[in-house]
């Protein structure tokens, strides 16, 4: 699957809302169109809601893209770039997914199942891995010899927070997870409200 790319071109729409310093703010809007991606995080001091409300975004209309090999999970209404987070996957964060116990973090474009609180990482978002596209690949690896013929295909992937007082992870780049997307905490709760069952997300490489 080709990386995917995004515009560093931008412009700003300002909005008539005050800041704590009465300044006037603007919010970034970026095109998800194929230019490199930018390292700078796209809206960072703006919350999540902030930016639905001014911009009066439908929820229908909001994804989530993954790009594995930047570390970054976008929010996305259509085809803009709302905002965009630091994130880290499976330990083995540069291959896709193949099998049950590989700690890959799968590729594609997959859906929504199910949400819930989560104990040990604040926030679980389940995705539909896998998928007919999982499959399908799964079986091929199979009949190519790549990975075993006892291989079991594996699920129960999504994203989620990190264990507590555990953010730093994120910070310096550590990828825990047995195939899942880790955001920070606050990060999860932010995006939470706004993806629900169906809710189209893009994992590319």
């Amino acid at each position: 699957m080709k990386k995917p790319i995004l515009s560093i071109l931008c412009f700003a729409l300002s909005l008539s809302v005050q800041s704590c310093d009465n300044k006037t703010d603007s919010i970034k809007i970026v095109s998800n169109k194929k230019n490199p991606i930018s390292s700078v995080l796209i809206n960072e001091n703006r919350s999540l809601a902030f930016l639905i409300d001014s911009l009066q975004v439908k929820q229908h209309n909001i994804s989530i893209q993954i790009n594995k090999s930047d570390y970054i999970l976008m929010v996305l209404n259509k085809a803009e770039i709302l905002k965009s987070y630091r994130m880290v996957l499976g330990s083995n964060p540069k291959d896709d997914k193949r099998m049950e116990g590989d700690r890959c973090t799968p590729e594609g474009t997959f859906h929504i199942v199910s949400k819930y609180p989560h104990k040990s990482w604040r926030k679980f978002i389940w995705i539909d891995y896998p998928n007919d596209e999982s499959r399908r690949k799964f079986k091929e690896a199979k009949l190519n010899g790549e990975i075993p013929k006892d291989a079991k295909i594996g699920g129960e992937i999504g994203i989620h927070g990190t264990p507590e007082d555990s953010d730093y992870l994120i910070d310096d780049k550590v990828n825990w997870t047995w195939g899942c997307v880790s955001l920070k905490r606050k990060d999860v709760d932010e995006i939470y409200p706004y993806i629900n069952e169906g809710t189209e997300i893009i994992i590319e490489k």
